[in-house]
């Protein structure tokens, strides 16, 4: 899964720029390629597998003996471990409340390790995408919540997250910040000229 490279970035950061001029509101995109890296789920399908197929096998066949039975669960077990490892494989592995989860955690993460929290008038919003996991979220602040209501950003979330799935991030990026755009400049329009926190793109390894 490729991020966005150095040019794709620098135009990330020309429509913030370009939406700040206009509003107080201090916007901070962040993209990471996946939100965990989920090592524990090939062991737990590998070994919930290893105890039941070979298990059952046995069971209608009778033709394994004890130690045999063991050795082929451990090789069962191995094999599909590192199967499962396979990224493409691995993720559908997981269940999706558990990988929104994940990511969701890491974006409430994020917006305090990006200092949001502490901006003047407490109108930082953080734009976050896991591209593994398709999920987009934004968090605002108390000063941009108390304006404009959660669900001004549903409509967003949801173009954006189609986008992430066709594999167009920066095109959802663009489209996002241009959209969260409009409604930041009638509610919290600019009072004068500041830029509190970095415009780049946050790029998580």
């Amino acid at each position: 899964m490729t991020l966005l490279n150095k040019q794709e970035q620098e135009q990330v950061a020309a429509a913030i720029s370009a939406v700040e001029r206009e509003t107080d509101a201090e916007m901070v995109t962040v993209l990471t390629a996946k939100a965990d890296n989920y090592a524990y789920i090939p062991l737990l399908w590998a070994g919930l597998i290893a105890l039941i197929i070979p298990g059952v096998i046995n069971y209608f066949a009778a033709w394994l003996t004890v130690d045999t039975l063991l050795l082929s669960q451990w090789a069962v077990f191995i094999v599909l471990s590192l199967l499962f490892r396979i990224p493409a494989i691995n993720m559908r592995l997981v269940p999706r409340s558990v990988r929104y989860w994940r990511a969701s955690n890491l974006a409430r993460r994020q917006f305090l390790e990006q200092n949001l929290h502490h901006t003047a008038g407490q109108t930082g919003m953080l734009i976050f995408v896991s591209e593994a996991e398709r999920y987009v979220e934004i968090l605002v602040d108390q000063g941009i919540s108390s304006k404009i209501d959660n669900q001004a950003w549903e409509d967003i979330i949801s173009t954006f997250t189609k986008q992430v799935k066709q594999g167009k991030t920066l095109e959802g990026f663009l489209t996002c910040i241009e959209a969260c755009g409009t409604h930041l400049k009638a509610t919290v329009p600019a009072t004068g000229e500041k830029n509190e926190l970095p415009n780049h793109l946050v790029i998580l390894s």
